[in-house]
């Protein structure tokens, strides 16, 4: 009956996990709350099932919002638990990166869907229509009326700032495969610090931005490709400050730490992405 239990794969067969049907509640939780808060923001009102959740808006959001952050919290709590359990052999670790590059390619279409739309409308501007005056743009690109950005101030500081980012976890991923634990420590803080500078930028960006998101086909493309891109930058930034936490707690090693470099190829594809945005929307779109 033992040899009837005993492992002779290299592959990892998980125990039940709670998590996934806890984390479709709370993503269905937010769903909801999210819907209810664009259609009040609309001056409409939301309803399921004879109830107004308009109301409700926030707290729904809120509750939601938790639930997703607690199950990413828990459910890779338990991955890691796992793979210092000795479960993530090399065969469970080269399907984790196949994982990986097919949720980094998923996510190179979702940018050439917004490519997409913003050469669509740069090319053909005389079919290009302004939504608040539904009238041509004045077949120029950009339309009449937009004062764009200077790239060579802000977006240039911009760019150098995610470029130094990409060398510093490039650094720190050396120093760990060298087993040098100080090189990867500094190079993963400064990765993070330059993650929030970019942000900050961005954020100062917008405020300052002489067009608006609504009323015009230009500022709807570029407030959606960017601003999706600075979601990416907050998200990856956030993935790095975890992988600095476990290194300080002595965690990865040269031999095993997937982790760690998952982060750093999704650093690497938000700085590519940002380099094709910086050419395409605030080069040639000037």
């Amino acid at each position: 009956m033992a040899g009837a239990h005993t492992k002779n794969h290299d592959y990892h067969l998980v125990e039940p996990s709670p998590w996934p049907f806890i984390a479709s509640i709370g993503a269905f939780i937010l769903a909801l709350g999210s819907i209810a808060w664009m259609r009040y923001a609309s001056g409409n009102s939301f309803e399921l099932f004879g109830l107004e959740l308009s109301a409700a808006k926030w707290m729904l959001f809120a509750v939601g919002l938790l639930i997703v952050l607690y199950v990413m919290f828990a459910w890779w709590r338990d991955t890691i638990k796992e793979a210092h359990e000795g479960h993530h052999t090399r065969v469970v670790s080269l399907h984790l990166r196949y994982g990986m590059i097919l949720f980094i390619a998923s996510e190179v279409m979702f940018f050439v869907a917004w490519f997409w739309a913003y050469f669509d409308a740069a090319l053909f501007a005389g079919e290009a229509i302004n939504f608040a005056r539904a009238e041509a743009t004045g077949g120029v690109w950009p339309p009449e009326g937009i004062e764009t950005f200077d790239p060579w101030h802000l977006p240039l500081l911009n760019t150098l700032i995610l470029l130094a980012s990409g060398t510093t976890v490039t650094w720190a991923h050396h120093a760990l495969l060298h087993d040098d634990r100080e090189g990867l420590k500094w190079g993963l803080t400064l990765t993070v610090l330059l993650g929030v500078l970019f942000t900050i930028c961005q954020i100062y960006e917008y405020t300052h931005a002489a067009f608006g998101f609504s009323g015009n086909i230009y500022g709807a493309t570029f407030y959606m490709a960017t601003g999706f891109h600075g979601f990416h930058v907050v998200v990856g930034t956030i993935f790095l400050a975890v992988c600095l936490f476990r290194a300080l707690a002595g965690h990865f090693t040269k031999e095993q730490h997937f982790g760690f470099e998952a982060a750093a190829w999704y650093w690497h594809f938000v700085d590519v992405v940002w380099l094709f945005l910086f050419v395409a929307i605030y080069i040639w779109g000037e």
